[in-house]
């Protein structure tokens, strides 16, 4: 099994046999983003995927039921070469129950409606997308690469497929300037992308990416801790999906939350409240990360 470079994979694939079917992102402008910028994109030979799959059978065949397909937006990869993929991880993983992949809305939209359902017959169950905002000048702002629109059309394509999805969206990424409207357009994405799972995490300005030296120009603020609570709590007391998990347990925010929404947007909400009154505890700054 070979990896190249760093490897991300979500909280949640923490158990999951990570097979590294493409080297880096496909997209790679996200002004926020150093993940990938180290590495120039390309979909590793069909042939060294199936080698890793066949040899993580021989050693861990009976113990895998999860695995998350790498690196950053693995559903670029052409039909052929995910439906070889899919073959081989079923015949090495007998228990095998969960593939799953990140994605972009750029990446749906350019796969035909019956291509997904191929993916999604064949094995793929779960894709994560992270529109970070639903406000289109924040997605502009950060080169998502995707409207409001184009996010909650390829969702209705995943949707369509049979595909779950995972959106995330990144607090702070409005910035002070749209930290409101960036909220709220994230929250009414949510409705639109209507998930499985929702996820928030926190904007970290990282040095050398775009946005750190639009920062160091004065052009960009991340809102501070109080801002940032704000912000989650607009996101809570607005997000309506039909039935999602939500969690901002993730290193990188101030407050761990978990529940569903809508049904536990009351006790979300008092949480963040008790936060912002100063009653409830943040977690450390050294502890925070990403």
């Amino acid at each position: 099994m070979r990896y190249e470079g760093d490897i991300y994979r979500p909280p949640s694939e923490a158990r999951s046999y990570i097979v590294q079917a493409t080297i880096g992102c496909s997209w790679n402008h996200c002004t926020y983003c150093d993940m990938y910028r180290a590495k120039r994109y390309r979909v590793r030979p069909i042939e060294e995927q199936l080698e890793d799959v066949r040899e993580a059978g021989r050693r861990f065949g009976g113990l895998v039921d999860k695995v998350f397909v790498a690196d950053g937006d693995a559903l670029a990869m052409d039909l052929e070469t995910w439906e070889a993929l899919l073959a081989a991880l079923a015949a090495a993983f007998p228990r095998l129950r969960r593939v799953s992949a990140y994605a972009t809305a750029r990446n749906l939209l350019e796969k035909t409606p019956a291509e997904l359902e191929r993916l999604r017959a064949r094995g793929l169950t779960l894709l994560y997308i992270g529109p970070e905002s639903g406000d289109d000048a924040t997605l502009k702002r950060i080169a998502k690469g995707a409207s409001f629109e184009e996010h909650a059309e390829a969702a209705r394509r995943a949707h369509a497929a049979g595909l779950r999805l995972s959106a995330i969206f990144l607090l702070g990424a409005g910035g002070r300037e749209r930290s409101r409207e960036h909220a709220l357009g994230s929250a009414r994405l949510a409705a639109a992308m209507d998930p499985r799972f929702v996820s928030l995490l926190t904007l970290t300005v990282i040095p050398g990416t775009p946005l750190a030296r639009l920062a160091d120009r004065g052009g960009f603020t991340l809102p501070d801790v109080r801002g940032l609570l704000e912000e989650a709590r607009l996101f809570v007391a607005h997000a309506a999906p039909t039935d999602a998990i939500f969690r901002s347990n993730h290193a990188s925010n101030w407050l761990a939350l978990e529940g569903r929404l809508p049904r536990d947007r009351e006790r979300l909400l008092a949480q963040i409240d008790a936060a912002l009154a100063g009653e409830a505890r943040l977690r450390p700054a050294h502890l925070r990360g990403l």
